[in-house]
């Protein structure tokens, strides 16, 4: 089966049976689209003394890196999110930088993980396409069943200790209508990553060709629609290649960690 029919029949799979999948490697594709109701999370896991300096980070960038939670030195388990997932192997796919450079892509962690490793876990944009499709939005990613258009940018976030760099954001066309609707609804949730930080023009953000993401897959945008813009998840792994730590781990663009916290209790408003 290729990876958009398995991921069609995974969609109706419960979180608990879509995480096994991912955890015998069965499923390594985007998690765009699966657990609806449940919030998704980006990961970054960094040694220990280079912690502090990236909590600093997340709080000066809240909308690029909203905070879900944070383990202690070498667990790769966090109760807050859910008591049966293991971090280390429930995400489809991870990368692995070494000062800044990307030297590695696994579907588990049993070869790099340390006792060291501190795992921030951090709200993704994916929990609130739900709530569009819900409120009669079309989300284009999904319906194209790709992975979900992201783009490097010149928009420079909030130093923080040894940590620098500029913000990733992912894409979403709609009309002008609907574009406006997305964004009341997303500013609903400010953990996963809330309103859009831009709309309309790319290039007034840095971004000189749309059609060619530099993460993920581009989508169809049809004659009448505009790109929205939300701040991503993977602005850390932006920012690593440019603070260089001795080594990080992350999760693959788009390929995220399915929790068992659920969307709405994290709404406002």
């Amino acid at each position: 089966m290729d990876t958009s029919g398995l991921q069609q029949s995974l969609a109706s799979l419960s979180r608990q049976a879509l995480r096994e999948q991912i955890r015998a490697n069965v499923y390594t594709g985007s998690t765009s689209g699966l657990a609806p109701g449940y919030l998704q999370a980006n990961l970054v896991m960094l040694p220990a003394d280079w912690a502090s300096d990236f909590l600093l980070f997340c709080q000066k960038n809240p909308v690029a890196c909203p905070l879900i939670g944070v383990t202690e030195p070498g667990q790769p388990f966090l109760d807050d999110i859910g008591a049966a997932i293991d971090i280390s192997r429930d995400v489809p796919e991870y990368h692995v930088f070494h000062n800044g450079q990307l030297t590695a892509k696994v579907p588990d962690l049993e070869a790099y993980w340390r006792d060291d490793l501190v795992i921030f876990v951090l709200g993704c944009s994916f929990s609130f396409e739900e709530a569009l499709i819900q409120s009669g939005l079309t989300v284009r990613n999904i319906e194209q069943q790709r992975n979900v258009s992201m783009y490097d940018t010149q928009i420079a976030c909030q130093p923080a200790g040894r940590f620098h760099g500029n913000m990733v954001v992912s894409m979403r066309p709609f009309t002008p209508k609907d574009a406006i609707r997305a964004i009341q609804i997303t500013s609903r949730y400010p953990k996963a990553h809330g309103a859009p930080v831009h709309f309309g023009d790319p290039t007034a953000i840095g971004i000189q060709d749309i059609h060619r993401p530099e993460y993920g897959e581009a989508v169809d945008i049809h004659a009448g629609e505009v790109p929205v813009f939300w701040a991503c998840g993977v602005t850390p792994q932006n920012v690593l290649r440019q603070s260089k730590p001795p080594i990080c781990i992350t999760h693959a663009p788009g390929k995220m960690l399915i929790t068992d916290l659920l969307n709405n209790a994290l709404a406002v408003l």
